[in-house]
């Protein structure tokens, strides 16, 4: 998180430099449309994310086995109980989002409602209820601003060079080979800085996983439930509406996407790789 927060006033950095003749001015733009989204995402995330995906949310008396379940998790888990969501899409899939455990919501589709059994439900929800509990919730909505942040900082430094912003800085550039180099640097980084952006997300997506999967095993004692869920989540068709920038909350990737090259790309682990991790438990 410290590498992504650093990457951002880089990027600002950069963007000041190569557009504005300035790496201070840079960085303030930076931080302060880093303090917009984080102060967005941080007193609505859970609105943000749940219109982005259309999901819906319900009461007890909408679907009583649903939040029951959930109910008996975040018991277990001794975490507030939190919102529940539900998703039109026939694709088995889940997610957790929200600021901390008092303002935290979960979101499940009606086709993993249609396709799973209790047991591996409770595989699943413990999963979601262990994102809550471990904080991950916090990570991926601080991770998803700064991912924003760095797509309007590269949006604004793209309109100031089509108003001129570039062609003035190049005009007094006066600094020889070293500012040329610099300038070579500063535009590199903000060509890949969404790119760069994305990977750490989705880095970040994949490591916490890992650690949702034990801990959903340590609420619900069985290994074979989330298992099961997750042979039946991988063997499915994509979601239809999923909303790409959250893509790495899911219990899997929505869009499923072709294993991409070392991984990079990846917003979570190989669901072989969880399963081997947790037949060991």
């Amino acid at each position: 998180m410290i590498g992504f927060a650093i990457l951002v006033l880089f990027i600002g950095a950069a963007i000041g430099y190569v557009f504005y003749g300035s790496y201070s001015a840079g960085v303030v733009m930076a931080a302060i449309v880093t303090a917009i989204y984080m102060a967005i995402m941080i007193a609505q995330s859970t609105q943000v994310v749940m219109g982005m995906n259309h999901a819906q949310e319900i009461s007890e008396q909408d679907n009583p086995e649903l939040w029951h379940i959930v109910e008996d998790m975040a018991l277990v888990g001794k975490v507030p109980m939190p919102k529940v969501y539900i998703i039109d899409d026939p694709s088995p899939n889940a997610f957790a989002t929200g600021n901390n455990p008092n303002k935290a919501a979960v979101a499940v589709t009606t086709g993993i409602l249609q396709r799973l059994n209790r047991e591996e439900m409770e595989g699943v929800i413990g999963h979601e209820i262990s994102h809550v509990r471990n904080y991950d919730i916090r990570l991926s909505t601080i991770a998803l601003a700064l991912s924003s942040a760095i797509a309007m900082l590269v949006n604004i430094g793209m309109r100031s060079f089509w108003w001129g912003g570039g062609r003035r800085r190049s005009n007094n550039d006066n600094e020889g080979n070293l500012g040329v180099i610099m300038m070579i640097i500063s535009i590199v980084l903000v060509i890949l800085g969404p790119i760069a952006a994305s990977i750490a997300q989705m880095a970040l997506s994949r490591n916490r996983e890992y650690l949702a999967d034990a801990s959903s095993v340590e609420l619900t004692r069985n290994p074979q439930g989330l298992i099961s869920a997750l042979q039946k989540i991988s063997d499915s068709a994509p979601m239809k509406e999923a909303d790409p920038s959250s893509a790495a909350l899911y219990i899997s990737d929505p869009f499923k996407h072709k294993r991409s090259m070392a991984h990079l790309f990846d917003t979570h682990p190989p669901i072989e790789d969880r399963i081997a991790r947790l037949e060991k438990m």
